[in-house]
């Protein structure tokens, strides 16, 4: 269908001029010299795009816009005058104009700003539709954004557990939003009132960690001039997040798996010890079976985290909730920067969902904030991203130089998907059919196919996964 279009200016020749060329642009355009006559117009029959003067007999068009917002707010209205300067378009802003140009037209222009009006409408009708058929409320949490399946289950898990005093691991690529997770773990728990406290153990030197995790007495070393508060204790009857665990220097390691066996924590230097009463949670972007393979992590303390363990999954296997939190990213930045930023364009959410985002979402909202920075009108536009995400081509990067006598035949594929749909489970056959999108039954049919083929090992520790 032809978008439609309403004129309201009293000049005849503007109307008829603007009826013939946008009407030859394919719009539909319909016009009224009284304003009256076009706000009636406008109560009758349905309008896509409204393009009024600012100045007419008996009205003004900033009070059109008014009127207009009242009865119409999803209509853009576009404001024209012969008599324009910054402080008309401004007050034709903040009146709901959506868009203000002076004359003589510029045809080009309008035509830019009645393209762009429109993509507004549409991407307002989908978000009204979405939010119709939006999700329950619960399949999000806290400050968590994103409605996939794949976030769903760790909505799930962290429901599951958040009540209890578990200790819980998060596993995910670096990026991913572990420590989210963790405040939303420490929020739906009976400890929310409690303090939630984190240290980046990759981040202190390893000479410190020990009294920062611990405190220390005043005398225990050359520096300690006064008795310091550790984090367990500053964490007492909270939350105490050790995020990049599988960094903890192996000297350190049989010190924290103490505490964790005895709930009792001795400062520095110190003579008396103190209940541990902090929840543990412990995130890491590493493997850390492979780390206790290699002898690079404790397999004690790793049992002692690993209780239960909830996997974050990377931005590329989250689908749409790419596009959700692009938008959350626009609109914060957006608001920093006094910006009016209304979309992200069709063009650019193409190429933010191509993308495959190795750093995940902490890539991505660097990529809104530059964005949002160099764009230079009220959308997102695919040449504001960066150019590795324009660049981006998944598809020809895969084909690229193949030997077609090396083609993996579909049975192999399938095989390396449940292979990997495996790993990523840590062994659990219900979940990874989950993942796969099909039945444990039929899971273990193909497995018995493949006559013994090398499968993923399952978990050591029958407590490792969280099972239905």
């Amino acid at each position: 269908m032809r978008a439609r279009i309403l004129v309201i200016d009293d000049d005849r020749d503007m109307c008829e001029l603007l009826q013939e060329r946008l009407g030859a642009a394919g719009y539909e355009v319909s016009w009224r010299q009284q304003a009256d006559d076009g706000v009636e117009l406008l109560q009758e029959q349905d309008f896509d795009v409204v393009i009024t003067d600012l100045n007419l007999d008996g009205a003004s068009g900033l009070d059109i816009c008014r009127r207009f917002k009242e009865n119409r707010p999803n209509t853009p209205v576009i404001v024209i005058t012969g008599f324009g300067d910054m402080t008309a378009a401004i007050a034709a802003i903040r009146a709901g104009a959506y868009d203000f140009l002076s004359k003589p037209i510029d045809m080009t222009l309008l035509e830019h700003a009645i393209e762009r009006s429109l993509q507004q409408g549409h991407l307002r009708e989908q978000v009204r539709r979405l939010k119709q058929a939006e999700v329950p409320p619960a399949e999000t949490l806290g400050s968590l954004i994103g409605t996939s399946r794949a976030m769903r289950t760790v909505y799930d898990l962290v429901r599951r557990v958040a009540a209890s005093d578990t200790t819980v691991l998060l596993s995910g690529e670096s990026g991913t939003g572990k420590e989210l997770v963790a405040r939303a773990l420490h929020e739906q728990s009976t400890r929310a009132s409690g303090n939630f406290v984190a240290i980046n153990c990759a981040a202190v030197p390893s000479e410190l960690l020990e009294s920062e995790l611990f405190g220390h007495v005043r005398g225990a070393f050359t520096d300690a001039k006064a008795d310091r508060q550790g984090l367990f204790e500053q964490a007492r009857n909270g939350t105490l997040l050790l995020d990049e665990i599988g960094e903890m220097p192996l000297d350190m390691q049989p010190k924290l798996l103490r505490v964790l066996q005895e709930r009792q924590v001795r400062p520095v230097g110190g003579n008396a010890t103190f209940p541990m009463t902090a929840r543990i949670i412990a995130a890491t972007n590493r493997d850390l079976e492979g780390e206790v393979e290699a002898k690079r992590f404790r397999e004690d303390l790793f049992y002692r985290l690993n209780v239960v363990q909830i996997h974050i999954p990377p931005l590329r296997a989250r689908g749409n909730d790419v596009l959700a939190l692009a938008e959350h990213f626009v609109q914060r930045f957006a608001g920093r920067t006094a910006k009016r930023i209304v979309s992200i364009a069709p063009a650019a959410q193409r190429k933010l969902l191509a993308y495959d985002w190795p750093g995940n979402v902490r890539q991505l909202e660097n990529s809104m904030e530059r964005a949002v920075a160099l764009t230079r009108g009220d959308q997102i536009e695919a040449d504001d991203l960066p150019e590795k995400v324009l660049s981006f081509d998944g598809w020809s990067r895969a084909t690229e130089e193949v030997d077609l006598e090396n083609v993996l035949t579909l049975d192999q594929v399938e095989r390396r998907q449940i292979e990997r749909a495996l790993r990523e489970a840590h062994g659990n056959k219900t979940r990874a059919a989950k993942a796969l999108g099909i039945d444990r039954r039929t899971l273990y049919r193909k497995l018995d196919r493949y006559d013994g083929a090398p499968r993923a090992a399952a978990p050591r520790d029958p407590q490792q996964a969280v099972r239905p």
